[in-house]
């Protein structure tokens, strides 16, 4: 149904690599630390992929820590947004041509909010000049709480800026919104996702299944909008304080869980479609 893929989560060594390969993952996501990024070798980043058969999706840029890296703040939007094309233009190098976004940091009062989309939205579209320069794309993020981007109509506002802005739909980061509301909505312009879980009160980046999401849901609103990307997983390996389980993630699971909800999909397809 779609290509399953998962997020590095700043676990960059050749054992995870391997470990996405071997267990049938498709495609990476890169995202580490800002202190990682710097010294990230690109290099052995695609070498893996090619020793693993694993293809290189996207690349998350680095969004914290808050006091160094915001594009909507004026004080650090014009450091950040050369920062990240900086590291665009690494990446680049590398084949990678879709760079995940977030349009800020938090907390955002609602006084300030307004002028903080002003130069959120004055950044993205250099950054998404200089994205095209380097053969990709943006796909900025919805957010949680506070962020900018936190419902459809705030995307939509961000990336009016320029047409060659596309989406991340992260499934997990909705507090105000529906999730089919926001995937019809944002419509085609979702390019890429993060897959997770959570119980609608805050982010929780759960493995689906252990949180509220209807996932049937999720995909038959990607199937409406003609959803081409892959089920990215964005996922921490090791358990978070938020949910107990008796053991940490493998690459297996995520392959296992893909699956699941992939087939009890197929199989309601084909019940309802049975005159």
């Amino acid at each position: 149904m779609y290509k399953i893929g998962l997020s590095t989560c700043n676990n960059l060594s050749e054992e995870f690599f391997k470990n996405c390969g071997k267990s049938g993952i498709k495609v990476i996501e890169i995202s580490a630390t800002k202190e990682n990024c710097d010294a990230i070798s690109y290099r052995d980043i695609y070498n893996w992929c090619k020793k693993y058969s694993l293809e290189i999706w996207s690349f998350h840029l680095p969004f914290a820590p808050f006091d160094e890296l915001d594009i909507s703040r004026n004080d650090l939007s014009k450091k950040t947004v050369e920062y990240l094309s900086t590291l665009m233009e690494k990446a680049s190098d590398i084949g990678v041509n879709k760079f995940v976004l977030h349009s800020s940091g938090e907390p955002i009062s609602d006084d300030e909010r307004g002028e903080r989309l002003k130069i959120a939205k004055e950044s993205l579209h250099k950054l998404a000049e200089k994205a095209s320069r380097c053969g990709g794309v943006i796909a900025v993020e919805n957010l949680p709480r506070t962020c900018l981007g936190k419902n459809s109509t705030e995307i939509n506002e961000l990336i009016s800026v320029n047409d060659k802005l596309k989406v991340c739909f992260d499934t997990n980061h909705l507090l105000s919104e529906n999730i089919v509301d926001f995937i019809k909505n944002v419509g085609d312009k979702i390019i890429t996702t993060h897959i997770s879980d959570y119980d609608f009160i805050n982010e929780r980046h759960w493995l689906p299944g252990e949180g509220k999401v209807d996932w049937q849901s999720v995909i038959k609103a990607y199937r409406d909008i003609n959803y081409k990307g892959p089920w990215l997983y964005e996922i921490r390996l090791e358990c978070p304080k938020t949910i107990y389980r008796n053991r940490d993630l493998t690459c297996e699971d995520f392959v296992r869980n893909a699956n699941e909800i992939f087939k009890k999909f197929d199989t309601k397809v084909k019940v309802i479609s049975i005159p």
